[in-house]
């Protein structure tokens, strides 16, 4: 099991990463602000303009510590790696199972099924806890029960079109009500539908952010269990996308993104106030707001949570790295079919 370590976020626009011996130092101006060795991080992510110098660059490589850059809405830019690593074999059966219809649909199939079954269980907890006595949660029964009908239709597409449609589907099942499941701050916090690049709300930038986080942390993931994180089952080969990172990411979003989401606005750890409006189609969070969307993250990611699978308690920060084992195993041949993370 992989230790649960830190990540450094950097978020001061004018700070600069360097390197002194074995830590890394963020400098703002001529000052020193703040330094940790190297050891106690898994991961440096750059939301902002801030620049790295090549010395830490290289000891980030060495270490195996992850370097992103990210704009300030949390689109990811670029990440800084050493030397490839991992087993050559497990990568080439990665590729032919990649460029196999047959086997792609596979793995596609239960990231996709891991992905409705955990946004159909956050629908069913928004019910639970709050559908006694709320009119407009009638709504939100009826995506659940439509939900359930389409993870018995995941499970009798014959190829990706097919699975790829009734993933669409349920997405827009699950969104169209995605609405109800807030509960304060309607007002600033009102939601019609899935938009980025740029996001049009503030739901909406909310979600960006935090899916650019979990992005990160599964590409990090892949590589550290030596699968290619650019070769993915589902999402189709692009220059620069990482499909196979995207693929695993499916199933992860609705409980570690969708969730703190719906929890930062319903209990009113972000506010309106603290999202920029640059055009009338562009939403940005503040530097503060970011901030404090960074902290609960790694709040986040030190709960417990009994996997599924594994039968035992695990932090919620290593739920993409068990997945990654998982499916290395499975792609391997240790295991007859990749099981999905599936909440409870």
């Amino acid at each position: 099991m992989r230790k649960l370590l830190n990540t450094l976020y950097v978020t001061t626009p004018e700070a600069y990463l360097g390197r002194d011996g074995e830590n890394v130092v963020v400098r703002e101006g001529e000052e020193d602000s703040f330094r940790i060795p190297i050891h106690n991080l898994e991961g440096v992510v750059c939301c902002g303009r801030q620049g790295a110098s090549p010395a830490l660059m290289q000891l980030c490589a060495e270490r195996d510590v992850a370097l992103v850059f990210m704009t300030e809405n949390g689109r990811f830019l670029a990440r800084v790696v050493g030397e490839t690593s991992g087993n050559v074999l497990l990568r080439r059966s990665q590729y032919r199972l990649a460029d196999s219809p047959s086997g792609s649909l596979s793995y596609a199939r239960s990231c996709i099924f891991g992905k409705v079954a955990n946004a159909r269980h956050v629908l069913q907890r928004a019910l639970r806890d709050h559908g006694d006595g709320a009119d407009d949660m009638g709504d939100v029964q009826k995506a659940v029960d439509r939900m359930a009908l389409q993870l018995a239709r995941l499970n009798r597409a014959a190829d990706l079109d097919q699975l790829r449609g009734v993933e669409g589907e349920a997405a827009r099942t699950y969104f169209s009500v995605f609405d109800r499941l807030i509960l304060a701050q309607k007002e600033d916090f009102s939601f019609d539908g899935r938009n980025r690049y740029p996001p049009r709300d503030r739901v909406n930038a909310l979600l960006s952010f935090l899916y650019a986080l979990l992005a990160s942390d599964v590409r990090s993931a892949l590589e550290t269990v030596g699968l290619d994180p650019a070769v993915g089952f589902l999402h189709r080969d692009r220059p620069g996308r990482p499909g196979l990172a995207l693929d695993l990411m499916e199933e992860l979003r609705p409980y570690l993104a969708d969730r703190l989401a719906l929890t930062l606005i319903n209990l009113r750890q972000v506010s309106g106030k603290g999202f920029d409006i640059r055009q009338p189609d562009s939403v940005r969070m503040d530097d503060d707001t970011r901030k404090a969307v960074l902290a609960a993250w790694q709040n986040r990611k030190r709960e417990e949570v009994l996997h599924p699978y594994l039968k035992e308690k695990i932090a919620l920060g290593l739920i993409p790295h068990v997945q990654a084992l998982l499916m290395a195993r499975t792609i391997r041949g240790d295991l007859d079919a990749y099981p999905a993370f599936l909440c409870r």
